[in-house]
């Protein structure tokens, strides 16, 4: 039995939750994390308004057109930053609390985002929205699997070994984090 609950709060192991996915930097204590991929964000616009840009897609013609983020701006400053800009939220740059919503402000030509594969890439696919540059950041943050530092049971163990394997770890890495848990003491 596979329940699927997304919610911003981190799961309660305590409740019979096995395992969970956190984006994050890690470590976190109480559980075992094991990275699933590592973000490769670039930016991002409607067609319209990477049309209006053209070829240009140095940051200070970036800058031209608003920003659109998730509550989190250290992407947009870490990739204005190799550009020597210091970036600080302006007027016309939006925020919204869901990456779901930021895309699809993205691709009704609101602004430009930072894409984060491969949570946009349905809308890539779509063509809702294009790449404007080619240069790409690796993302400060990452999807973990996590389970609490307690033995798994066999049913969580089977799935995360499947997943795992999806996701491109070795059998090593696999029975690491499957391992039996410490003993509760």
């Amino acid at each position: 039995h596979v329940e699927l609950t997304l919610e911003h709060r981190l799961a309660d192991f305590g409740e019979g939750t096995d395992l969970a996915i956190r984006c994050g930097k890690g470590p976190w204590a109480g559980v075992r994390a094991l990275p699933l991929w590592q973000e490769k964000s670039f930016p991002i616009a409607a067609p319209v308004l990477a049309e209006r840009l053209g070829q240009r897609s140095d940051a200070l013609s970036l800058l031209d057109l608003p920003i659109l983020h998730d509550s989190n701006i250290e992407g947009w400053r870490r990739w204005l930053a190799r550009e020597g800009i210091d970036y600080i939220p302006r007027g016309q740059d939006r925020r919204f609390e869901d990456y779901n919503l930021v895309i699809d402000a993205c691709a009704q030509g609101l602004g430009i985002a930072l894409a984060r594969p491969p949570l946009s890439d349905a809308a890539l696919t779509a063509g809702r929205i294009v790449k404007v540059s080619e240069r790409t950041l690796d993302n400060n943050v990452a999807f973990h699997l996590i389970r609490p530092d307690d033995a798994l049971r066999s049913p969580a163990i089977e799935f995360a070994g499947r997943f795992l394997r999806e996701a491109g770890h070795d059998e090593e890495t696999i029975a690491a984090f499957i391992a039996p848990g410490r003993a509760k003491t």
